[in-house]
């Protein structure tokens, strides 16, 4: 996996991925999100991307998957990840919340790469999870 960043200006930076993608990234916030918050975007990803296959496998019929997270940082340099929250509000028809909390644990402790990276370097990171259902 290769990624390669390319400064552009002040704190303005472009990143392209080995696929081809390609993201802004600012300090400042003026032409993309700020490095850290595409970490949290990620672990967003990463842990979604579990949960979703894993429902789908349940045969759970999901009309929606969204990751609220939330994040502390600690007040000194390096302003590290301290505490992350990652709240899914799966939405869907006849959804069993047995098999949400399940994939939730299974992405959490065995499966999302990104999540596995941060706790290993000290974040705590709390799983939680609602469902919504939908006719």
């Amino acid at each position: 996996m290769k990624t390669s960043v390319a400064w552009q200006e002040d704190v303005h930076f472009t990143a392209e991925t080995g696929t081809g993608f390609k993201v802004e990234i600012d300090g400042n916030q003026t032409a993309g999100p700020r490095p850290m918050e595409l970490i949290l975007a990620g672990l967003g990803g990463c842990t979604s991307y579990d949960v979703i296959n894993i429902l789908k496998k349940a045969r759970q019929d999901v009309v929606s998957c969204v990751a609220h997270i939330d994040a502390d940082r600690a007040d000194s340099v390096p302003s590290v990840f301290t505490e992350i929250r990652v709240h899914f509000v799966v939405t869907g028809r006849n959804i069993k919340e047995s098999h949400v909390a399940r994939a939730v644990k299974l992405s959490a402790e065995e499966y999302c790469s990104a999540s596995l990276m941060l706790e290993r370097g000290g974040v705590n990171i709390v799983h939680s999870y609602e469902v919504v259902e939908v006719e």
